[in-house]
């Protein structure tokens, strides 16, 4: 599911938050002094304020894939057989990493401010569903 800015949205499961808290007016050194935790209930909404897409870094196995895909789409059909077999039969082998690449390619993460006041920012959109 693809979110949008304005969209209603709900948590999809219970979330806890959890870390350290510092006073109002207490320096920052003081960071850790305080623990906290927060709880939200599945089904809280809000409304989506912000919504940032994180392309995944490509490695130089699915570099060198895109590298003879498009060598052999390109210019294939003008190659010696044996010479397109052995790119074929390359690029074959390097098609997993290219499948693993596409099915983590985009990590989508959104900034939700739900009805009661808090603010969730860079949450992964899996953790809502539309309202």
């Amino acid at each position: 599911m693809t979110l949008n800015v304005g969209q209603r949205v709900r948590l999809a499961a219970d979330l806890r938050l959890a870390g350290s808290v510092t006073p109002a007016g207490e320096p920052p050194e003081e960071t850790g002094a305080f623990a906290a935790s927060l709880a939200l209930a599945a089904g809280i909404e809000g409304t989506v304020e912000r919504v940032d897409e994180h392309h995944r870094q490509q490695s130089h196995e699915v570099r060198e894939y895109l590298r003879l895909k498009s060598l052999l789409d390109d210019f294939g059909h003008q190659m010696p057989s044996a010479s397109r077999k052995q790119l074929e039969e390359q690029v074959g082998a390097l098609e997993e990493q290219w499948v693993a690449y596409q099915r983590r390619m985009l990590r989508v993460t959104v900034r939700v401010r739900l009805d009661n006041g808090l603010v969730l920012d860079d949450v992964p959109e899996e953790a809502f569903a539309s309202a």
